[in-house]
Parts: structure tokens; sequence; C-alpha cells
């Protein structure tokens, strides 16, 4: 089974540290998405991976070429015209075998038997209480019958996790097709849900398949949340002399730690160095150096700086602010 990933998008409510680095890349619980992304897929036998990249693709690919033994294939996306149009132009590999599509900003925590096991294509959902900002799904006698992307007014709280798996590749492609030839667009984009609206409208029997966990990374806030949870399900180990940790915490080997107090809820990057400060709840990326600093619910990126009695910080990549 082949995986598609779409990582070309540009998180635009994650900057200033998008502007530096694609959003997939961005750190949480110790590693960036993408990589939470390919553990999943890799624990559950899925070598081979297409990875549709844009801005700063060049990252994608040599993160993926650094850390990760699979068969991966990039297609850049020049125009950003929506879901649909990154699955369209990736789809001379969409093969008969079925295809698996996963999101690039998606961390999730599902049992993948559920959905691939199954005798019909299907789709991962989630019960949410505000469904606006989500693809919903409408379903009877539990096959879908129509889903909407990110309605005003929801008529059903089932929400688009982000994952598809997909078995009837040639409708699929044949769908896609017929999506850009006629024009088929959702606020002016080519949506993967209305290709998945075409395959049911030509009879494709589609179902929904719970999703366990799902983590949000979409903004500053929600990033901090999900590394809170993540963090949560390990067991910190880590014991630096004269530095006090309050787990959970994850700090990398080749992180310097003095004379500080880190967690609870810290995430503390590769060759990151920490003098004399009190981090918690906070994600100090790789390089970044923080001295003399009271932080909490705070972003450093890489290669940044921070000095002084700062309480709150979202700082990107390579920047210096002292106080």
């Amino acid at each position: 089974m082949r995986a598609i990933i779409p990582v070309a998008g540009i998180g635009t409510r994650l900057r200033p540290h998008t502007h530096t680095a694609p959003k997939a890349l961005l750190h949480v619980a110790g590693k960036p998405i993408l990589g939470h992304i390919l553990d999943e897929l890799r624990a559950f036998g899925v070598d081979d991976v297409v990875f549709i990249i844009g801005f700063l693709g060049e990252q994608i690919v040599d993160y993926v070429e650094n850390n990760y033994p699979i068969r991966a294939k990039f297609v850049t996306q020049n125009e950003l015209k929506g879901l649909g149009w990154a699955i369209y132009i990736a789809k001379e590999y969409i093969e008969e075998e079925p295809v698996l599509i996963i999101l690039g900003d998606t961390i999730f925590e599902t049992d993948l038997n559920l959905m691939i096991n199954g005798e019909y294509d299907c789709i991962g959902t989630k019960t949410v209480k505000d469904p606006r900002r989500f693809g919903i799904a409408e379903t009877e006698n539990n096959f879908i019958t129509k889903l909407i992307e990110k309605p005003e007014t929801p008529t059903s709280n089932l929400a688009l996790m982000g994952i598809y798996y997909l078995k009837s590749t040639k409708l699929f492609k044949d769908c896609l097709d017929e999506m850009v030839q006629k024009e088929i667009t959702t606020r002016g984009e080519y949506q993967l849900t209305d290709t998945l609206n075409l395959m049911i409208k030509h009879g494709c029997k589609m179902t929904t398949s719970n999703v366990d966990g799902w983590f949000d990374c979409g903004k500053p806030e929600t990033l901090l949340e999900t590394n809170r949870y993540l963090l949560s399900q390990i067991q910190s180990v880590d014991k630096r002399e004269n530095n006090i940790l309050i787990p959970p915490v994850f700090i990398s080997p080749s992180a310097t730690i003095k004379d500080s107090v880190i967690g609870p809820y810290v995430s503390v990057g590769d060759n990151a160095k920490i003098t004399r400060s009190i981090i918690k709840n906070s994600i100090v990326s790789s390089s970044a150096k923080v001295t003399d600093c009271l932080l909490e619910e705070s972003l450093v990126g890489n290669n940044s700086i921070v000095a002084g009695r700062f309480r709150r910080a979202n700082i990107g990549d390579s920047s210096e602010i002292k106080f």
C-alpha cells in the first residue's frame, strides 16, 4: 500500500515559524509533526510514500532522506489551488493498489486496521462539538451520503480528520479528472471532498472509521496543547545534574541545560542551550538559546536567541531578542 502526504501548505496561522520552515517540520514533543506521521506509518508497515511539497519543500526532502529509509517520491505543487488539486497533480502515483492519504499536519492515534480491513472505501472521522472549521460527513445506514467542506451551518458533527483510505483507485482517478475538467470547485479551490462526492455520486460505497486521537497543530495554542498531550504519554527518564526537571518533558540528548528548571510539558530540541531559566509548557526548537528567562506557553524557533525576563514568547527561526 502506498501513502500520499500533502505537505505544501504555507501555515499562515503559525507564522512567524512558517516563514522559514514548512508547517510539517515544526517540532512537537521531540520531533517534527511529519516525524510523528511517518513513525505511525512505518509501525503499520507502510514505507512507500509520496510527498506533495511546495514552499520550502527542499527541507521536507532533506528531512525525509536523512531520517527515513523509505521509498519516497516528491511531487512539487506550484499552485495552491486546494487539496483536491494537490492530489490531482500526484495521480500518476495512484495505481491499482489501495492508497492511504494523510494530511501532513495531522497527528493521529488510531488503529489503521479498522479502516484498511473493511469492505469499503473509508474516511477517518471524529465527532466534534463545533464542526464548522472541518469538512463534515453526512451519513445514512452507516454509509456516507455527502461530504461538505467547512460548512457555515453544519448538518452533521462528524468531522473529517484528514485520513482517507481509498480502494476504488480507478474511480478515484477518474473523478479527479472529472473534477478538474468540469472545474468543480468549492470557494474557488479544488477540494478532495469534491472528488469524493463524485465517487459517491457514481455509486462508490464509502464508510467512516472513528479516529481515537486527533491532534491539531494549526495554531500556536493548539500546537502547545498537542505537545502537552503527547508528552504526557511518554515516561520521562532524563536527568540533568544541577537542574530540576519536572516531568513530563522531552530533552534532546544533544541539548545543554544549566542551572535551570524545565517542565512540566516542555520539549527541547537538538543542540538547544538553556541557561539560568525556568521554562514550562513550551517548545524550544533546535539550536535555540534561552538565557535568564522565565517562559511559559512559548514557542522558540530554530537558531533563535532569547535572553531576559520574558514571560511569554512566540519567536520565529534565527531571531534574537534580549532584554
